[in-house]
This record gives C-alpha cells, structure tokens and sequence, in this order.
C-alpha cells in the first residue's frame, strides 16, 4: 500500500467558469490557471502521483506547453489512472477537502463524488469529498481563492 497527499490552490479570476470537482459551480468568478482550474481535481492527481512516486502534475501537464490550454483537468485525470494502472496499482480511497470562503458547495459534493468514482473506476464509497472556509482569516477567507487538499491510499492490482 502507499499514500499520497496533493495540494492545489488558485487565486479568483473574473471572466471565467468556476470549475470544482469537475462540476460547474454557479458563481461570478472562476479560478485562474493554464487548464480549467479545477482545484480540487489537481489536488486529486497530485496525490495519486505522489502515492506512486511519479512526480506531480506540473512535471506532467505543463502549464507553459499550449495542448494543456483550457483542457478539462479531467482528461487529465483519466490519463493519471492510466499511469497508476500502467505502475500496477489500484485507488483504494481519497479523502479530500475543498477549502472556500464562497460559494457554498455542499450541495454539489454527492456530483462531484460520482465524477471521481466514474472517472477512477471505483465504488462512490470509495471518494470523500468535503468543504470549509476559513472562517473569514487567509488568503481563501478573503476571498483571494480556492485551495484543496486530497490523501489517497493505493495498493497492488492483484491485492484484491
């Protein structure tokens, strides 16, 4: 078994759709970046990779090369399932966290739950997904962004 943890954070940007969870949040900004900005997303491929050992999504999807321009973190995340499978592994849970101060996301996580199942090819009780603010203090407490952090545990293939 291995564990991994990602980290993802990016700053409001007006003009943009707000995209968390690969679900569409109705809000008047959305988050600045290369691809899509899906936050929380990129601190899920962040943790699968870091539980393999294989770099992060920088190192993979670089955010100066054009063919990332725009993409839905989501393609990407399929291709990150592929190099877990292709190193042999298997998800075996995530537990994440999406830290806002707006807007409010409960009401989107059982979505963004099914998105993760379907796009990692595991049972929905598998995927957590929860919200907090902070309280008003920080850079996300200021409504300066949005960050995320994910944990998720893998193991061998044939350990089922």
């Amino acid at each position: 078994m291995r564990i991994g943890f990602g980290y993802d954070v990016h700053a409001f940007k007006e003009g943009r759709k707000l995209i968390i969870g690969g679900v569409e949040i109705p809000y008047r900004m959305g988050l600045d970046g290369h691809s899509d900005a899906d936050v929380l997303t990129h601190a899920v491929m962040d943790a699968i990779l870091g539980s393999l050992a294989l770099g992060d999504i920088g190192q993979h999807f670089p955010d100066n090369d054009d063919k990332y321009l725009d993409i839905d973190s989501f393609i990407l995340l399929g291709r990150v399932r592929e190099m877990m499978e292709e190193q042999g592994y298997r998800l075996i849970n995530l537990d994440s966290v999406v830290v806002a101060q707006e807007p409010r996301l409960s009401g989107f996580i059982p979505l963004m739950r099914e998105r993760y199942a379907a796009a990692l090819r595991v049972d929905v009780s598998r995927i957590s997904v929860k919200a907090t603010t902070e309280e008003r203090m920080g850079f996300t407490g200021s409504l300066g962004g949005i960050k995320a952090y994910c944990t998720c545990l893998v193991d061998t293939a044939d350990s089922e």
